[in-house]
């Protein structure tokens, strides 16, 4: 009889603060939501469109280079010295033209993602209270994974269902 009340009290720290592991596969989850297609079009057709505004402007560039290179021998020194500025701030300008197309398709693709992603942490955080979960940890990111580990994949998608 005392045996078995020391084995209570040495298990019952133990399943007092048992603890409930899930991890949830985040990509998956994403790639299940149609705002994700309608957000990958949009960057697709913004990409396009700067990829477009900067072929031109390295056509430009390319045209008066040409140009410059067919008439060099036959300009005066001023003329030369004009032209070859010109070129040199054309140049200029296609690079920050260039960084500044980054810089927006970055910013875009920041705005447009940020209601998915927090639309999935809101998914993950009621799967998570409602399943009393400890923790729960992205696909791929924890180095083991036990038994006792569920994997909430399925269930983040369908709380995201909920919040539609």
């Amino acid at each position: 009889m005392k045996k078995m009340i020391i084995a209570l009290m040495l298990m019952a720290p133990t399943m007092m603060f048992a603890q409930k592991f899930g991890h949830v596969n985040t990509q998956e989850v994403m790639q299940s939501m149609p705002e994700l297609a309608k957000v990958n079009g949009e960057l697709e057709a913004l990409s396009k469109q700067k990829e477009n505004d900067m072929k031109a402007m390295q056509e430009e560039l390319q045209r008066k280079a040409d140009l410059y290179d067919k008439q060099a021998s036959t300009m005066n020194a001023t003329k030369k010295q004009e032209t070859e500025a010109e070129l040199q701030s054309l140049y200029q300008k296609v690079q920050q033209a260039y960084q500044d197309a980054q810089q927006e398709i970055q910013k875009a693709q920041q705005e447009k993602m940020n209601p998915i992603i927090e639309k999935v942490r809101k998914a993950i955080n009621a799967v998570g209270q409602n399943g009393s979960y400890t923790m729960i940890f992205e696909d791929g990111a924890a180095i083991y994974t036990g038994d006792q580990c569920t994997d909430l994949t399925g269930a983040v998608k369908s709380e995201l269902n909920k919040l539609k």
